[in-house]
């Protein structure tokens, strides 16, 4: 396809040798990440913040509509306000809204209605997903949202991994209190919370063993 609206593709290729040690070089890196609890208040610069918001809006998404906002917030009083509204809905699911098999699926990582990282974090970021665009006061729709802001949120935890910082995937259900306290309007719907900092020096993570090669691939040759 040479027609216009297009242009040659430059991207990297490699030897299958070198594909090989990179793919097994950036899995044994990727394998280090862990959601963490325990965040320093280190300072984390804008910049650093910036690119990687950027590295996960370079995902694909259907039709290229790129159906996404990012939040990023280190104003401590929006961050105690998001904080106190998070915990008074995990309270509630602590407390009743959670089954009694997914209160015991919990136990294995200590944690509670109580979300201090949000206070304590530099930065947090509020990935909002949406449905439609307003462009020119006209609604326009977008395609595939729930699986392209998916997309653009992994790529997004992959790249704060990257940066040597640490982050933990947050849902308090329902989320609609973000939207509210960040002034969003209508076509934008809170999707993910993700604070971002530098891990304390005594931090702590459940001792865990993910998934092996036979358990999440089935090959069909």
């Amino acid at each position: 396809m040479k027609d216009k609206g297009f242009t040659p593709y430059n991207g990297q290729t490699f030897s299958e040798k070198e594909s090989e040690k990179r793919a097994q070089a950036y899995y044994e890196f990727m394998d280090k990440r862990r959601s963490i609890r325990f965040f320093s208040d280190k300072p984390v610069s804008k910049n650093i913040i910036e690119q990687i918001i950027m590295t996960a809006s370079s995902a694909p998404s259907g039709a290229h509509k790129q159906p996404w906002t990012f939040c990023a917030i280190n104003n401590k009083e929006i961050k105690s306000k998001i904080r106190e509204a998070a915990e008074k809905e995990e309270y509630e699911n602590y407390h009743g809204r959670m089954s009694d098999e997914w209160m015991d699926d919990l136990k294995a990582f200590g944690t509670d209605w109580n979300k201090e990282f949000i206070d304590i974090a530099p930065w947090i970021i509020i990935i909002f997903r949406k449905s439609y665009d307003m462009i020119d006061g006209e609604k326009k729709k977008n395609y595939y949202v729930q699986e392209s802001v998916g997309i653009a949120a992994g790529m997004l935890i992959s790249a704060i991994h990257n940066a040597g910082l640490v982050t933990l995937t947050h849902t308090p259900s329902p989320m609609n209190f973000m939207s509210k306290i960040l002034d969003r309007p209508a076509n934008e719907k809170p999707f993910l919370l993700l604070p971002v900092g530098y891990p304390t020096e005594d931090a702590v993570v459940p001792i865990l063993e993910r998934k092996g090669v036979d358990d999440v691939i089935v090959y069909y040759s």
